[in-house]
């Protein structure tokens, strides 16, 4: 195996322009700013060894970011083979590819750096069914982006882990999260013993692939009931779509764990919404519970990848992840919701005041 990509298992084709096209990552020039972030990603929070096989995925708009992921791994030694999605598929996918499926079957690392198109949710989750049956230390890098990997890639993921531990251990304990903001978030999250949290604070294991940055504990709730006002972001393709929420956010009123309004002066972005958290039975029905634990953030940004690990509590309609948390329904969609300057009670402690938190790592 070679550090470079495999040309006898890559078409030669492109599928966008039907040119001979074969892009060799290690040997594509990047800007060394982004060498900090990678190197965190490498040997930090995946902790590659010389003796482990890894998959890179990637695309067309963030394949700078991929050669600066695959120089590292050239330093470490490891092994690895490179994909650039538009050469093998086109996009938007509607299948993962079988190609880097079969690949991922022989790595115990993989990272995917690519931007997110619509109606793609799907066949990334073909992907993570890899990840998971196989325990793949896997980085998901979905809209990574040049100032993500100056910002959030560039934090101290050892200092995030310290406070993610010490709030996934108060919330372990507990049966009930009270959320405010002053944008008028008032929610009560009522938790269900039988399922699990998950830390993810960047620091990723066999158990739980991670979203890179890192920085969040979450779990399913047993019930969510009152209002999220999302002043922050929203997730999926949405997110490049309407970007940071600041001036428009969006409103939504939650009644035994599902949607029952949504409203914003931006009245796309209402109806995108309210389409998208009605796609299948389960999608309006609050899959996840988080509260973001990457101290290091400063504000939102506009980029759901990293503002969801910005300190304070976001939820996400549909898919419950219940391989990791336990819960027993699915939904083909998941979306994320942030807010900003939260207020956080676990059960009657208060761990955080205006997105601060209260409580020592």
């Amino acid at each position: 195996m070679t550090n470079s990509v495999d040309e006898t298992h890559r078409p030669a084709v492109s599928q966008q322009s039907g040119a001979e096209r074969r892009i060799q990552l290690d040997s594509l020039p990047f800007d060394p700013e982004l060498t900090p972030g990678a190197r965190n990603a490498v040997r930090v929070c995946l902790r590659v060894q010389p003796t482990e096989k890894v998959t890179v995925i990637t695309d067309e708009a963030t394949k700078e970011i991929a050669a600066s992921i695959v120089s590292e791994l050239d330093s470490v030694g490891a092994p690895y083979r490179g994909f650039v999605l538009e050469e093998v598929a086109a996009r938007p996918l509607t299948e993962f590819p079988r190609e880097i499926a079969e690949d991922m079957e022989t790595s115990q690392v993989s990272v995917f750096a690519v931007q997110a198109q619509a109606n793609e949710l799907r066949t990334r989750m073909q992907m993570t069914d890899i990840v998971n049956r196989r325990k793949i230390r896997h980085a998901h890098m979905v809209n990574i982006n040049r100032q993500i990997m100056l910002e959030g890639m560039r934090a101290d993921f050892l200092k995030v882990d310290r406070i993610s531990a010490k709030v996934v251990d108060m919330v372990r304990k507990a049966s009930q999260i009270r959320a405010k903001t002053p944008a008028g978030t008032d929610l009560v999250a009522d938790l269900n013993p039988n399922y699990r949290w998950l830390k993810t604070s960047g620091l990723i294991s066999p158990e739980k692939w991670g979203n890179l940055p890192g920085g969040e504990v979450f779990t399913t709730p047993g019930e969510v009931n009152g209002t999220f006002v999302s002043d922050g972001v929203v997730g999926d393709w949405l997110c490049a779509k309407f970007g940071d929420l600041r001036e428009n956010p969006l409103s939504i009123r939650i009644k035994g764990n599902r949607v029952t309004e949504a409203h914003s002066s931006n009245r796309e972005l209402e109806r995108d919404f309210w389409s998208y958290t009605h796609t299948d039975e389960s999608s309006d029905r609050v899959g996840e519970f988080a509260i973001g634990t990457n101290i290091e953030l400063k504000d939102v940004i506009g980029q759901i990848l990293q503002d969801e690990k910005y300190p304070g509590v976001h939820i996400a309609f549909g898919n419950p992840y219940g391989v990791h948390t336990g819960a027993d329904w699915y939904s083909c969609t998941h979306i994320d919701v942030v807010g900003r300057k939260f207020d956080i009670w676990v059960d009657d402690e208060q761990i955080m005041r205006g997105g601060h938190f209260l409580i020592e790592a």
